[in-house]
């Protein structure tokens, strides 16, 4: 049985943003994978980070990010309630990582993740037995023109 993964926003964006570069292909590759295998999670929180991220920075029409958001919504999504909230608090405490952050790792505790894809926290670091992989670890980075 393939383990579940946890999909963080920045998979979602990259993966439906045009000019990501080689991190489109990753994100979408993982996404379509977490769907296909059914092993994808993913919280109610990166589905509303996601459509601000795309609304806000992207400049994609709030009707086509809700057409993402429904495709996202095909993986197992954590409710984020009250309870994961108050756990975030002590992940965020005690690992001192931003809550926000910690409160993915907690939605994928939650969910009985074993990896946690994201740009955003320690590549190889495990939090709460929930070990990162940052997937676009040793893509070149391009300084903007």
């Amino acid at each position: 049985m393939k383990a579940r993964s946890f999909l963080d926003t920045n998979i979602a964006v990259f993966a439906h943003d045009a000019d990501a570069g080689p991190k489109r292909s990753i994100a979408s590759s993982l996404l379509a994978e977490g769907l296909r295998s059914e092993t994808g999670v993913s919280s109610t929180q990166v589905l509303q980070e996601y459509f601000n991220t795309a609304t806000r920075k992207l400049g994609v029409p709030a009707a086509d990010a809700r057409r993402t958001m429904e495709q996202l919504a095909r993986l197992d999504v954590v409710q984020v309630k009250p309870a994961l909230i108050f756990e975030a608090v002590g992940c965020h405490r005690l690992n001192g990582i931003s809550f926000r952050d910690a409160l993915v790792v907690r939605a994928a505790v939650a969910a009985g993740c074993a990896v946690l894809y994201s740009e955003d926290l320690g590549h190889g670091q495990v939090i709460d037995g929930v070990r990162i992989e940052n997937p676009f670890r040793g893509l070149a980075v391009t300084a903007p023109a």
